[in-house]
């Protein structure tokens, strides 16, 4: 009776049924990371074409992680608790994840993580930069824009506090060092405003870094500005200044008198975008985050202002 078990185990059929699924487009996040979900399924493919040339499933098998199963992966979904969500706008949420242990995330400032969800029984994958500080211990949060017709947006819609949900990770290449520039010029449209937020407390958080930060926020309205009070906080810092972009504002009659001199109507443009760079402090280095059309025309209008493609990041 075993040998004809193991016979059958080693059908094309039985093999067939072990060959990993290749996974749909929904399921790319589509920010560049690596390990990509095809990555991973690629080099899951190649074991599996291993194991049923050798017949050895045991090829199919990865070795046990020792690590805590709480532990970030960029290969591998780990589960975090939702202890608290937060509705900062109409469509944007802030959501706190509890980190086992009173232990850290393990990121450094401005990398991002990976969501999964299950929307109609269709797996998709988002990228999602915590704003939490590096070092926050027992907890991360994320800023999550949710759009009418998005998949991800309905999964994360319906979640509650005491829900889990899977990210992998860290991923990300900028590493930021203190007093590695003299000035960083953020320039960030709506939740491209994630990523500058660790870094940015990093700085101010570390009474050796002295460098200067010009923050600029471009969003439609005043009141879809996220972060009010934490940007308010850091401009009081002596080495930051923070500025806003309004697209579909155009009097400060109406804004608070801390924001009407430092606030420009319209959008982005060329000619601001030289004035910010003139009137940097020290040479800057520029970061960059929105959606792609907005960080193509800002690294253009970055290169016209007389940065050079070594002097600003896109995320």
């Amino acid at each position: 009776m075993m040998g004809e078990r193991e016979e059958d185990d080693d059908t094309e059929e039985a093999w067939l049924q072990l060959r990993p699924m290749e996974p749909l487009p929904s399921q790319c996040c589509g920010s560049g990371c690596s390990p990509c979900v095809f990555d991973l399924y690629h080099r899951d493919l190649a074991r599996w074409e291993a194991a049923r040339a050798s017949k050895d499933r045991s090829l199919l098998r990865w070795p046990e992680s020792q690590s805590c199963p709480s532990k970030l992966n960029p290969e591998t979904f780990v589960a975090f608790c939702i202890s608290a969500m937060d509705r900062l706008t109409k469509d944007t949420y802030r959501v706190r994840f509890a980190v086992p242990g009173n232990s850290q995330l393990g990121l450094q400032p401005g990398q991002h993580l990976i969501l999964r969800g299950i929307v109609d029984d269709l797996e998709i994958q988002r990228a999602y930069t915590p704003i939490s500080p590096a070092n926050a211990e027992g907890y991360f949060e994320v800023l999550i824009k949710c759009y009418e017709m998005g998949l991800m947006s309905r999964y994360v819609e319906s979640w509650r506090a005491g829900d889990t949900a899977f990210w992998r990770g860290p991923f990300g290449d900028f590493f930021y060092k203190p007093n590695q520039y003299g000035e960083l010029l953020m320039l960030a449209a709506g939740t491209g405003l994630a990523p500058m937020v660790p870094i940015l407390q990093s700085i101010t958080d570390n009474e050796d870094d002295e460098t200067f930060v010009t923050l600029v926020g471009c969003f439609k309205t005043f009141e879809s500005i996220y972060l009010k009070t934490f940007l308010q906080e850091q401009a009081c810092f002596w080495n930051v200044r923070t500025f806003f972009v309004l697209s579909q504002e155009s009097s400060s009659e109406q804004l608070p008198w801390s924001y009407q001199e430092k606030t420009h109507f319209g959008r982005l443009g060329q000619d601001l975008i030289k004035e910010l760079v003139s009137c940097c402090r020290r040479k800057p280095f520029a970061l960059v985050c929105g959606s792609a059309e907005f960080s193509k025309d800002i690294a253009r209008c970055l290169l016209c202002a007389g940065l050079t493609e070594d002097s600003y990041f896109l995320f």
